[in-house]
């Protein structure tokens, strides 16, 4: 008698089955191979292989949705199709004028070269630069130029409020149409489509022309709301030029209490540099609209202005190099005698980490101002998970009291000065596209460091024994969001 067997595996659901483990295996070793050959962290790559082979099916798939950066991918793309072309990458064998010529110190003039290595782009000789000290001294400059307009105006901001003293803002831009002046203003999606009071339409409404920076299609399109430009950029007539850290926003603008209104730096420029600024707003607002700002009246052609050797950098998710990063090490690394780093927010990588305490173990003064209260509590909440790390090896860290201070500025020995619209966050040296200025100076060094100086007095210093003495709820929370540091 012949006894008939029917193996599982030749069964339908034996078949499916063996279907399902031959795909999640396929699934494992694409996502474990391509975390290992992608992943520039040896230990998120080595983290994501774990949660691969523990997790069967789903791993594979978390690391497909969450462990793949298609941040630097997405804003790449973008640029191609909006702009036709690639970022090209930074050349080593650039013809720049010599720093010796143009002024930079000799030591730092390494330096120089490494940021010229970078960016691809030339350091400035003969530029004028002045700092101006929170919205009580920018707004009044930046609208002074704005009514003193008389070819064109380009105007990018992070955050345009179009209340208090956005509405002045409004109002100068939409007279300088009316007088025949060539207006263009770019503002960033996230704003816009989130934030209550946003310009945008009491722009259209007075005839401004207005673009919103990179909106998704569909709200439900999260990760295009990574891709913010962060810049804060005003071109006037492609001589007068302002960047720095302040947003077009009501807090930092109270005539009547000017103790209470929130701190910026900010910088008017004129020279050669500003040509680097126009350039940058011109490729936002083709990538942004299709639109070329060339011919009249949209030529710069900057006069020489002073004897400051400048360079614009800018830097996004579609440029090469993590350029920020790089020109942050590369000027810890110079430093010979001080580091004054002011900022708003202090999550740094590993990297800055280790760069900041190797500075301060070879006798450098590293000082690092930051506010006592945060404008967002998560982002002050990772800060002070990971401070201790800087605090244990000698650098100083002094916490301002309010009014939020939102400055931004490294100063290396009162010669080299970086300022712009970045944080020491991985938000803003990895998703942001953001635009920053270095100077070569002893005379600007020496005014910055006066600043600094003036807002550290005001300021208390942290200390490790207070950071190891939060409360272990506490410390349980900052760590928990530190986790999420990327996306803060």
């Amino acid at each position: 008698m012949t006894i008939g067997l029917a193996w599982p595996e030749t069964t339908p659901w034996g078949l499916l089955s063996a279907a399902g483990s031959a795909l999640a295996l396929a699934g494992a070793l694409w996502a474990s191979g391509h975390a290992v050959i992608f992943k520039r962290d040896a230990r998120s790559a080595a983290l994501w292989v774990i949660v691969i082979w523990l997790i069967p099916a789903a791993g594979p798939v978390l690391y497909y949705l969450l462990g793949i950066n298609r941040v630097r991918r997405r804003a790449a793309a973008l640029r191609e199709d909006r702009l036709g072309e690639a970022p090209a990458a930074p050349t080593a064998t650039r013809t720049c004028p010599d720093p010796v010529e143009i002024g930079v110190p000799h030591g730092l003039r390494g330096l120089a070269l490494l940021v010229e290595r970078i960016t691809g782009q030339p350091l400035t000789p003969c530029n004028a630069v002045t700092p101006l000290v929170n919205g009580q001294e920018a707004f009044p400059a930046m609208l002074e130029a704005i009514r003193s307009a008389r070819r064109f105006i380009a105007l990018a901001s992070y955050i345009f409020d179009g209340r208090g003293i956005g509405t002045e803002f409004v109002q100068a831009l939409a007279a300088a149409v009316r007088r025949g002046v060539q207006v263009r203003v770019l503002i960033d999606d996230v704003y816009v489509r989130f934030a209550l009071g946003s310009a945008y339409k009491p722009l259209l409404r007075a005839g401004v022309p207005v673009a919103v920076f990179n909106p998704p299609l569909v709200p439900a399109r999260l990760h295009a709301a990574h891709l913010r430009n962060h810049r804060k950029l005003l071109i006037v007539d492609g001589q007068i030029g302002f960047t720095g850290g302040l947003n077009i926003h009501r807090p930092y603008w109270c005539p009547d209490r000017p103790d209470q209104a929130q701190r910026d730096l900010h910088f008017r420029l004129e020279g050669p540099v500003v040509a680097q600024l126009w350039s940058v707003f011109q490729e936002d607002w083709l990538f942004t609209t299709g639109e070329r700002l060339e011919g009249a009246p949209w030529e710069v052609a900057p006069e020489p202005a002073g004897t400051i050797p400048a360079r614009g950098i800018e830097a996004g998710p579609d440029e090469h190099l993590d350029r920020l990063r790089w020109v942050f090490l590369g000027a810890i690394h110079a430093a010979t005698r001080s580091i004054r780093l002011w900022t708003p927010y202090f999550i740094p990588e590993p990297a800055l980490v280790a760069a900041l305490n190797a500075a301060a173990l070879r006798d450098v003064s590293v000082e690092i101002l930051l506010p006592e209260k945060s404008d967002h509590p998560s982002v002050q909440w990772a800060c002070m998970a990971h401070i201790w790390q800087v605090l244990e090896h000698g650098c100083r860290v002094w916490l301002r009291p309010p009014p939020f201070d939102h400055s931004k500025l490294l100063l290396v020995d009162e010669q080299w000065a970086c300022f712009g619209s970045a944080n020491w966050d991985a938000r803003s040296l990895r998703l942001n596209f953001e635009f920053n200025v270095e100077c070569y100076d002893s005379g600007l060094g020496t005014r910055l460091a006066r600043l600094f100086d003036d807002a550290r007095a005001g300021a208390r210093a942290l200390t490790k024994a207070e950071v190891d003495g939060r409360p272990l709820l506490v410390k349980l929370r900052d760590g928990v969001t530190r986790l999420f540091a990327p996306y803060l």
